[in-house]
């Protein structure tokens, strides 16, 4: 009992208040899988704690546990916040594979177009679409990347061909999918496990986008990132920002007020430019490590579009088959991409 206590303190030292909790009316506990440095802390965690804590004039105080600071494994946060083990989590729904499918067709080849119209359509997607799949927490955001880059290790990928063979991380079905389509092997991990993976050559080479490599020192683990140019990305994923239903349902009418207008639609597109901002420093630091930038050609980009069609019509039969119109979620997504367009 005494040494789980000791944990416990150590955890709890180790989460970041942004305020005075003394007189705190709503204390809040916000949890995510990555370091204190990342976008998802200093770009929307910290900011939106922050905003709460002023405009409800310390009625609210936020407290933030990175890197899991209060247990459990990436995948596990989305069941944590349901279950009131933390109050708020940052998490991806595609950790948790044909859960959330409704929401994962933004993940699927070659939808994105950027960061900042592609997270104001999820945004609206999941409204008009998707509420019913995340009925048991209370959402406050859903946000994508920016176009997902592939980072190599003793690999070059300069077109279609290259990618036979090779173990490759995929962080969600869909791209895993598509992964395979070009004749690579995907392999399934949460973000904070791909350094490891790297340095032990358990994968060749990751999809993620620049902006996670600085907190995970990738520059220094790969020597190669191929860039898909074009209209469309490669991919993204599907970030969710969450409340637990019964915290949010609490709260007085007030507080509940001040939160909202903190969330969803009102700070979508601010998010979505955030993470396309945080791409530079990643890049750069590729650069500066004497790593090779290769912008895959255009030909070479229409032939993992042909490859990956299949993907998506298998999302689209499957939608269809569990009762939901796929092809129409597919062209909603599409056009609220469109609609977002800068």
């Amino acid at each position: 009992m005494l040494v789980k206590r000791l944990l416990a303190g150590c955890a709890l030292a180790a989460g970041l208040s942004l305020g005075t909790a003394s007189a705190a009316e709503v204390e809040l506990t916000v949890m995510h899988f990555l370091s204190p440095k990342a976008p998802a802390q200093t770009q929307l965690i910290e900011p939106w704690a922050k905003a709460l804590e002023e405009q409800s004039g310390g009625r609210i105080h936020v407290t933030i546990y990175p890197a899991m600071q209060l247990g459990g494994k990436p995948p596990q946060l989305i069941d944590q916040v349901r279950d009131g083990v933390v109050d708020v989590v940052w998490t991806l729904p595609g950790y948790t594979p044909g859960r959330f499918p409704k929401i994962s067709v933004f993940e699927l080849p070659f939808m994105i177009n950027d960061a900042v119209a592609t997270t104001q359509a999820a945004q609206d997607y999941y409204e008009a679409y998707a509420t019913d799949e995340f009925a048991e927490v209370h959402p406050l955001l859903f946000h994508v990347h920016a176009r997902g880059v592939l980072h190599m290790k003793g690999h070059e990928i300069n077109g279609m061909a290259d990618f036979k063979g090779l173990k490759l991380r995929a962080p969600t079905r869909p791209i895993g999918d598509a992964l395979a389509a070009f004749g690579a092997e995907p392999i399934f991990m949460p973000v904070p496990q791909m350094p490891e993976a790297l340095s032990k050559n358990v994968i060749d080479g990751t999809v993620v986008p620049w902006e996670v490599t600085t907190s995970l020192k990738l520059a220094e683990l790969t020597d190669s990132h191929t860039e898909i140019l074009g209209d469309r990305g490669l991919y993204t994923s599907v970030f969710l920002y969450a409340m637990n239903k019964a915290k949010w349902d609490s709260l007085p009418d007030d507080l509940k007020a001040i939160v909202a207008a903190n969330s969803g639609g009102n700070i979508a597109a601010k998010i979505g430019q955030a993470w396309e901002d945080a791409e530079k420093p990643g890049r750069e630091a590729a650069i500066a490590h004497g790593n090779k930038i290769i912008e895959m050609p255009a030909a070479e980009v229409e032939k993992l579009k042909v490859a990956s069609q299949p993907v998506i019509d298998a999302w689209v039969a499957e939608m269809t088959k569990n009762g939901a119109d796929g092809a129409m979620l597919l062209q909603a997504a599409r056009d609220l991409i469109q609609k977002h367009q800068m």
